[in-house]
């Protein structure tokens, strides 16, 4: 039986705005089924372990687990987790709650074995903006920490200001040509060839986030894994149509 741990130096991100005025964690529960279709297209199965930063309810990483894909999630506050909300009262197993700013380290146990976690994809819906520009270097070291060589980063990035009750959750508001420079100063390089090919088709953002944008990054000089899966759109819908006829009016909805 495999299961998880976590190691954390802060388990609960107690000074952050979002856990002082909590409100991703209490609301959103985010599920985007024709996302999963079309990264399960690009990358097989059996090669997919997901890592969930600021998971919230958890329902991303329930629909991955349901499709049979390793999948874990970090949340930064303990809200969801005390109320026993949405997924975390079904997969607690597979979710905890860890401060991103700090090193945090998550072990995988397999029988008598037990060793760091390697995810070859980590995802970050809007939750990037939410971390204070000085402690970007040290969550992008958390994220380098546990990701396999050839791994993706994938995230959707809001550049827009969020102030709720008085408190401002997003701390660092840039444009994306901002924070692509971030990442290449930090060690990650962005594709956009693979955002092109996601398209509209992302767990948040879209109706929810028309400002987001997204970047899909590598480790600077690491490959991208897979990349003959890539094909473009329109060969895409052909070949979905191949399999599931009528399946591709659920990407030009």
């Amino acid at each position: 039986m495999t299961t998880f741990t976590m190691n954390a130096q802060k388990p609960v991100a107690y000074d952050s705005p979002d856990h002082i005025q909590p409100w991703g964690t209490v609301n959103d529960n985010s599920i985007n089924y024709c996302f999963n279709l079309k990264l399960m297209w690009w990358l097989p199965r059996p090669y997919l372990k997901v890592l969930d930063l600021g998971c919230a309810g958890g329902g991303f990483v329930k629909s991955l687990i349901n499709s049979r894909c390793v999948a874990v999630g970090v949340e930064g506050s303990d809200y969801s987790q005390r109320m026993k909300r949405a997924e975390w009262a079904t997969i607690p197993g597979n979710l905890f709650t860890a401060d991103a700013t700090a090193p945090f380290e998550i072990s995988v146990h397999e029988g008598d074995r037990c060793e760091p976690m390697k995810f070859t994809v980590v995802t970050a819906w809007e939750f990037i903006e939410h971390i204070a520009e000085p402690n970007l270097d040290t969550v992008m070291r958390n994220i380098d920490r546990h990701l396999a060589p050839n791994g993706v980063v994938i995230m959707s990035v809001s550049p827009r200001d969020e102030i709720i009750n008085g408190v401002r959750l997003h701390q660092t508001v840039a444009e994306k040509p901002w924070w692509l420079a971030k990442f290449e100063s930090l060690g990650f390089t962005h594709h956009e060839s693979v955002a092109e090919f996601f398209h509209r088709d992302w767990v948040r953002g879209g109706e929810d986030a028309p400002d987001s944008f997204y970047v899909v990054l590598t480790r600077r000089g690491e490959s991208l894994p897979y990349p003959e899966q890539l094909i473009p759109l329109t060969e895409f819908y052909a070949k979905l149509e191949e399999y599931h006829p009528g399946g591709s009016a659920w990407f030009r909805r």
